[in-house]
């Protein structure tokens, strides 16, 4: 058992990219060393701004031997009748540099074979390191290698060493063109000379005396404790985006964290533009107050230890101020005239080139959000239907703005801010930057009742008319994010409780098109689409919930129109699966949709009692008709769980009528009042769902 050391040195790698690179390192490795039968007790990866390292430890010295059997001819084939080897037989003996009398029987299902048992030795772990870890080189995610010089050599970086190290031995090789060696470099700066690695478990020792903190994960844990105890000195919490951690982890080898500030007179900005440019173009850790607002302070890591860090903080801020007064002369700029003004710019923006600019779009979601606010004061919400539309109009305005322009991820938050500003009402002012939300899956959704009129109607507007123009999403194209729209669209009628039915609202989005003097011709089509469209969202939204298929298919089967009620079957569902009854239920509704669906004419809706001839149909009746009695208040309040508990209870008459029934009696009356038995069963479970779709 030995520990084996893999270091390949490069130029800086990308920093996005060094996290994935890593992990995909490490996977083929491992994939590789199992595939070979080469054991070992544990391996770690490493990753830098100029290495990717590989450190196994407890790896065997050689593969297993193995036994390989090798299968010749028939027996009748490979001997004669005297039983003397045949040409056929001498000749795969020969092929095996062995003597025919060393053949073996075989004994297969096809017959018997003549073989022989060889035993195939392992090679040498280190004969075939080499390979793996180029292999693995060659096969990570790269997008665009690149030639170093007059190299043929390709890789992300130009490679400048390469370690390939047995415990202090090392394992002579050629990778990316280089010869391995035991040599490795330090930090660029600190201790930028080579040094030789004694031995492969003190790499990582080595390393951090030459100011180079190897393992990702470690730095990064130095970096986040860093960055809290500078936030703590100020009261303050720190800003820390994973995606951003990860990347000025990937950028130092060896990580100092550093707070500098900037001038209060900046906090007037929207701190989001703030915090954008901070975030985006310096790789700064934002700080705020306890209750969120952004504070006149910004941590950064350095990659050296400097004797006089107040050189580098005072650099920092001389480079963060133009930034943050760009931001500023922005902000300024905008207020020249208000929110409303800006609104002219939109009626000559093109939103789609068939759709029309952004300001008809701005009206048809008015009309729209307007609808859905009458829909939400017939339910008792408390919402003005003048502010709705406002809000609707406003919506887009701050796309025409300076600090948008600048910072697009801004839209909406920047029309909020100018909203206040304008004296707007603060339902108006919220609702704009709620428009956008959800912006991604989990994303909270808007709060406040127009924030859900203009989320609903923007989505909903764009959906009708990206269908109506047959750009549709495909596989591998969703410019318009028509997917996640729809999924929105779902998550903000269930959520937030609201009893809205899908065909009112794309029936009204496709209205308004039309009203707006759209060209758009296919509109018929459209809304069949549209509803196919949002209702084969459920599948995606539920899935990564944990519910089942078979579940969201037995609810899809009905064909439920409004999401609130289609969660409250989903959640109805779910409980009677976990029901004892289940399965049984299941089955026979199976049978049920099976014997119905070969019976030829229209079955009767009615039972007639005295056509009743066995005790297992008149039970079943008599379940059925108290099933029908209990379920009915349950129906008119939604209580979906309920009713199919209630249900339940038709388990034992439903398997003891298939026991002892025979539905398709020759006597056509008796036949026919048994349909129409199973149809009122039916009819039952498809108040709820098609339970005959679940695979318990």
């Amino acid at each position: 058992m030995s520990s084996i050391l893999f270091e390949l040195g490069c130029e800086e790698l990308p920093p996005k990219s060094l996290k994935p690179l890593r992990d995909a390192l490490e996977k083929s490795v491992i994939g590789q060393l199992n595939e070979a039968d080469i054991g070992f007790e544990s391996i770690k990866t490493f990753a830098a701004p100029r290495r990717l390292s590989v450190l196994i430890q407890g790896v065997s010295d050689k593969q297993p031997d193995r036994s390989e059997q090798k299968r010749g001819p028939a027996i009748k084939a490979a001997f004669d009748d005297e039983g003397n080897p045949t040409r056929a037989a001498m000749g795969f003996a020969k092929g095996l540099g062995i003597e025919p009398d060393e053949l073996i029987t075989i004994n297969t299902d096809k017959g018997d074979y003549v073989g022989y048992e060889q035993t195939i030795k392992g090679q040498a772990t280190t004969e075939l390191l080499p390979d793996i870890f180029q292999n693995a080189l060659d096969s990570l995610p790269i997008a665009k290698r690149m030639r170093a010089g007059a190299s043929r050599e390709e890789f992300v970086r130009p490679v400048q060493w390469v370690v390939l190290m047995q415990d202090d031995k090392v394992i002579e090789a050629t990778i990316q063109g280089h010869n391995t060696g035991n040599q490795t470099r330090g930090h660029r700066f600190h201790s930028p000379e080579y040094h030789t690695i004694t031995h492969a478990n003190d790499y990582e020792t080595l390393l951090n005396e030459l100011k180079v903190v190897a393992d990702f994960d470690k730095r990064q844990m130095l970096i986040n404790d860093q960055v809290k105890a500078l936030a703590d000195e100020v009261n303050a919490d720190a800003i820390v985006p994973q995606d951003l951690l990860d990347e000025v982890t990937a950028l130092v080898d060896f990580p100092i964290a550093l707070r500098a500030s900037f001038e209060p007179r900046f906090l007037d900005v929207p701190q989001e533009a703030l915090i954008s440019t901070m975030q985006a173009d310096q790789k700064y850790f934002c700080l705020t107050d306890k209750d969120g607002k952004l504070q006149p302070y910004f941590i950064f890591i350095t990659n050296i230890e400097s004797k006089d860090p107040q050189q580098i903080i005072a650099g920092n801020e001389k480079v963060v101020r133009p930034r943050l007064a760009d931001a500023e002369f922005f902000f300024l700029q905008d207020q020249k005239q208000p929110l409303f003004a800006l609104t002219e710019s939109l009626k000559t923006r093109v939103f789609q080139d068939q759709l029309g600019t952004i300001w008809e779009k701005s009206e048809r979601i008015a009309k729209l959000a307007a609808f859905i606010a009458t829909l939400m004061q017939q339910q008792g919400q408390d919402i003005s239907i003048d502010d709705t539309v406002r809000a609707a109009i406003l919506a887009k305005a701050d796309l025409a703005s300076s600090l948008v322009g600048e910072y697009p991820e801004l839209q909406g938050i920047a029309g909020t801010y100018y909203a206040r500003l304008n004296g707007e009402p603060e339902a108006v002012a919220a609702s704009l930057e709620e428009q956008y939300l959800p912006k991604f899956s989990g994303d909270i959704l808007p709060q406040t009742p127009i924030g859900i009129c203009l989320a609903l109607a923007d989505r909903l507007d764009t959906l009708v008319g990206i269908f109506a123009i047959d750009e549709a999403p495909t596989g591998s194209k969703d410019p318009f994010s028509l997917r996640r729209s729809a999924i929105g669209i779902l998550r903000i009628l269930i959520e937030k409780l609201l009893p809205i039915n899908l065909v009112a609202l794309v029936e009204q989005a496709i209205k308004n098109y039309n009203e707006n003097g759209s060209k758009i011709t296919k509109m018929g089509d459209t809304f069949t689409q549209v509803m196919n469209f949002l209702n084969s969202r459920y599948r995606a939204m539920y899935t990564e919930q944990g519910v089942s298929v078979d579940t969201i298919q037995a609810v899809q089967a009905i064909n439920p129109h409004m999401p609130l009620d289609f969660d409250q079957r989903i959640r109805a569902v779910q409980a009677f699966s976990s029901l004892p009854q289940a399965q049984k239920l299941a089955e026979s509704n199976k049978r049920v949709v099976n014997i119905l669906a070969k019976s030829a004419g229209d079955i009767a809706t009615q039972v007639d009692e005295h056509l009743l001839s066995e005790p297992a149909e008149q039970g079943l009746y008599e379940a059925v008709q108290h099933a029908q009695k209990d379920v009915a208040p349950l129906l008119e309040t939604a209580n979906y769980t309920q009713v199919l508990q209630t249900l339940a209870r038709l388990d034992e008459p439903l398997t003891q009528f298939f026991e002892d029934v025979m539905v398709n009696s020759e006597d056509a009356a008796l036949k026919n009042n048994r349909l129409a038995l199973l149809k009122q069963v039916r009819a039952l479970f498809l108040t709820v769902a098609d339970i005959s779709e679940l695979q318990l």
